[in-house]
C-alpha cells in the first residue's frame, strides 16, 4: 500500500497499490466523501498514466483538488518505482 500525504485540499491522505501499471485500490483519508469515494471508484482499474492524464491540473482551491492531488501522487509512484 502507497502513501500520499496531500497538500491544499480538504483530504489528507490517499492511500492507493498500483499492480501491473493500473490502480488496484483506492482510498482518500478525510475530505468530501461524495467526491472522494466518486474519483477512487473511477480510477480503480484504470492505468495510471490515463488517471495522470485526466484528472492532473484540475483545481478546486489553493491551486489544486483532490482529483489533481491523486495525479500528483500517481507521478511521484513513478518517480519512486521506476519499473512502473
Amino acid at each position: 500500500m502507497e502513501s500520499y500525504k496531500t497538500s491544499g485540499t480538504c483530504s489528507q491522505e490517499i492511500l492507493f497499490d498500483v499492480r501491473d501499471h493500473k490502480i488496484a485500490s483506492l482510498q482518500f483519508i478525510r475530505g468530501c466523501t461524495g467526491n472522494t469515494q466518486g474519483v477512487a471508484k473511477l480510477a480503480v482499474g484504470r492505468d495510471i498514466d490515463e488517471v495522470i492524464e485526466l484528472l492532473g491540473g484540475i483545481k478546486c482551491r489553493n491551486g489544486t483538488s483532490c482529483p489533481d492531488q491523486l495525479a500528483r501522487a500517481l507521478i511521484e509512484y513513478k518517480k519512486n518505482h521506476p519499473e512502473a
